[in-house]
């Protein structure tokens, strides 16, 4: 079974003296105010051996952190949107040569940005070739988020108000009348292209993007507490997303309406951002990965897009140039595939997971992955939006490694 029913530790090849090392680990975090509180879950064989509940979702109120405790996973949506484009591809809809012009119009002739000149207008390069979506699931299109500077690119994009859009298709076409920051393929730059792979979505599917993700991921997977909003009989359990502050600590954050916390679906659903979810929801996604598409009796993508997904689509050459965002710095080893990074050489990359090992993380501190050849899947869910945040993700692998027994496995019983 690989449903995701409960085992013990020693049942799969894990110790818990090993899966008790990480918590004492991530406790430490708590202890220090650092975060407020986690929740951790840990299954292999398509068996969850451990689940974790440490400090408080809110530290005015005491409320302790439960299994059940929502939180906003951000950046940790992107994998989902991944998945969804490849459902879409299971049906023929796309390839992954396609120009983006083939489904959005609007990025027809798109330019390459070559800075500002005297009157203070764009410089306009000729584009190498049409960005296609095979570099727009990589982060290679040459878009970018447009708040870093970027010799007066990012005025472009503040002036074009894109997260005013009304709806994907909006913002979609705001984006693609503005010039590239740089030659389709050449870097690598984190960007916008998940809220486009968000557009493309509605416009293969006729469907709006959080229905899309709830009839043919949610629903299917039994994930009942992931959405692009949060609904008033759930907001209770919604976790306080926190900032760190050198003179107080640990600050609650006010609602934003730039946060996923609308009380109905949003008309502008950030395919980049913008999910609620919980630990057992995304463990369920995990695994469907594990699975290769499949969990508890739903495919949701074939094999072979899961496959594809989850393989390197980088160049050893992009891997080493310091491109990265966060804890996510590409490099020898330390690849990417769709949405998500794919270790090829993990000791090339100092880190001790399984080949092929596929993960992400949110900007709240949220993280998972998903490791094939360890058939291991782990979730850890915190909500701190800071650029210091701890290595979470990082030393977690570590420790991980050192809870996988070199004994064999006990038999595992259907029960």
């Amino acid at each position: 079974m690989r449903d995701l029913s409960n085992a013990a530790p020693e049942q799969v090849g894990l110790t818990a003296s090993g899966l008790a090392a990480i918590d004492a680990y991530l406790q430490g975090w708590v202890d220090k105010g650092v975060v407020a509180g986690l929740v951790t879950l840990t299954a292999r064989n398509g068996r969850v051996v451990h689940t974790s509940t440490l400090g408080h979702k809110d530290l005015a109120t005491g409320e302790p952190m439960t299994l059940d405790t929502m939180f906003r996973i951000f950046s940790m949506t992107k994998p989902v949107t991944a998945v969804a484009m490849m459902i879409l591809h299971d049906r023929g809809l796309w390839s992954p040569g396609d120009p983006i012009a083939k489904h959005l119009p609007e990025f027809e002739g798109a330019h390459v940005f070559g800075g500002l000149d005297g009157a203070g207008a764009p410089v306009l390069l000729t584009a190498d070739h049409p960005p296609t979506l095979r570099e727009l699931l990589t982060h290679t299109a040459g878009l970018t988020y447009g708040r870093e500077p970027m010799g007066g690119l990012e005025s472009l994009y503040e002036a074009a108000d894109l997260w005013r859009s009304p709806n994907l298709s909006e913002m979609a076409a705001r984006l693609g009348a503005l010039p590239l920051a740089y030659q389709p393929g050449a870097k690598w730059i984190y960007s916008l292209a998940m809220d486009v792979q968000g557009a493309i979505i509605e416009k293969l599917s006729g469907q709006s993007l959080p229905d899309f993700m709830r009839d043919e991921i949610f629903a299917p997977l039994g994930m009942v507490d992931t959405a692009f909003h949060t609904p008033p009989e759930k907001r209770a359990r919604l976790a306080t997303l926190y900032r760190s502050s050198v003179s107080r600590g640990l600050v609650a954050l006010p609602v934003n309406p730039l946060l996923p916390d609308h009380e109905t679906p949003p008309a502008l659903a950030s395919g980049g951002g913008g999910l609620v979810s919980t630990a057992g929801d995304y463990a369920r996604f995990a695994q469907m990965l594990l699975n290769r598409g499949e969990f508890a009796g739903s495919r949701i993508i074939s094999e072979q897009a899961a496959r594809l997904m989850m393989t390197n689509q980088l160049s050893d050459d992009m891997l080493v140039h310091g491109w990265g965002v966060g804890h996510q710095q590409l490099r020898p080893g330390f690849g990417f595939g769709f949405n998500g990074v794919v270790f090829t050489d993990p000791k090339a990359a100092g880190i001790p997971v399984g080949v092929g090992t596929y993960h992400w993380d949110g900007a709240a501190g949220t993280w998972f992955w998903v490791d094939p050849e360890n058939d291991l899947i782990f979730v850890g869910m915190i909500q701190l939006l800071s650029e210091k945040s701890p290595a979470l993700q990082a030393t977690t692998h570590t420790l991980m490694a050192d809870a996988i027994s070199q004994s064999a496995p006990q038999a595992l019983t259907t029960s």
